[in-house]
């Protein structure tokens, strides 16, 4: 019963921190130098000041701050994140189309982070000062002070220009036929050097933090216990020490999702990805602001929510969160 007081009460305010997050992007957008309708009219060709004003009139440009802001947030209490200007299209279906890709590419390289950079931290942290251990402060060191731009580059000039192996952009080859398989097979080619860039920076960050928490687990009074009783080290480190060292590794897991998914508009931009960090990057060269707001809106709710998924699995996998109310 406490854990669900617990789950409305952050679900609560989590509504308060998203509608925060809305005002201050429309105030944002609205504080932003340029003229929306200068944008839509370049688009048209040019047009004369009585086709602006009609512009205006027509999107609502013209009415003060706080009447477009109360439309806004209406609309988004319908669900209805506006029209593109750019792409004469609905931004909820532009969203929607764009989302398959990003999810794709943004799992894949969060799992891909967090399953190499335990195992990592794991290996080193049994042998602290090893090569492994060493070899996983150079690796940390490297990812996380490279640009993930530049890393994604030098991976496309190595593996896609001087040894062709993957694929130089998109997500699929139109050319290719043959059944699901064939496919599928196809986008894993695309996936793999966006998913190894976006996943680099933040497999940095996980390997160091477990291999720091897994040094200070096996340290503890209860690891030693285990160690006098005669159980096997495997044993030891994989079923006691690694359950609780993990706690820390998923909290900065979903701390960080934000990042990725904010890294991904420039993997994507590099990499050509269909995916809403090109739609993006897109919108902005064109001053899209309904398009731009919509991105702005569905990535606070993404990160919003992995944040309160994050709470619920450290309380499965940490016992001793279970019984707290907080």
């Amino acid at each position: 019963m406490r854990v669900f007081q617990s789950l409305l009460i952050r679900i609560f305010y989590a509504v308060i921190l998203l509608t925060a997050v809305l005002i201050l992007n429309f105030s944002l957008m609205y504080l932003a130098p340029g003229d929306v309708a200068d944008t839509i009219s370049q688009s048209m060709g040019g047009a004369d000041q009585e086709v602006l004003d009609q512009i205006r009139a027509d999107y609502g440009l013209d009415q003060p701050f706080l009447v477009q802001l109360g439309r806004y947030v209406g609309r988004i209490l319908h669900f209805d994140l506006g029209y593109s200007f750019f792409y004469n299209d609905p931004v909820t279906k532009l969203i929607l189309e764009r989302l398959p890709a990003t999810l794709l590419l943004v799992f894949t390289a969060q799992i891909l982070a967090l399953v190499v950079g335990v195992v990592l931290g794991v290996i080193s942290a049994r042998q602290p000062n090893g090569i492994a251990s060493h070899f996983v402060t150079m690796l940390a060191l490297f990812g996380y002070s490279a640009p993930v731009f530049w890393t994604g580059i030098l991976l496309l000039i190595v593996f896609s220009l001087k040894i062709p192996w993957f694929p130089v952009a998109g997500m699929q080859d139109v050319t290719i036929e043959g059944g699901f398989m064939a496919h599928a097979l196809d986008v894993l080619r695309h996936l793999v050097l966006p998913a190894i860039t976006l996943a680099s920076i933040f497999l940095a960050l996980y390997s160091r933090l477990a291999r720091a928490t897994m040094l200070e687990t096996l340290g503890s009074d209860y690891v030693r216990t285990a160690k006098a009783k005669g159980l096997p080290e495997r044993h030891v480190v994989y079923k006691h020490a690694l359950k609780n060292a993990l706690s820390p590794v998923i909290t900065l897991a979903g701390l960080q999702f934000s990042a990725v998914v904010s890294g991904a508009v420039l993997v994507e931009t590099v990499f050509s990805w269909p995916g809403l960090g090109t739609l993006a990057f897109h919108s902005i060269i064109a001053r899209d602001t309904p398009t731009i707001l919509g991105i702005l809106f569905f990535s606070a709710l993404v990160v919003i929510v992995g944040n309160l998924l994050t709470d619920l699995v450290l309380r499965m996998i940490d016992p001793r969160l279970r019984g707290r109310g907080a």
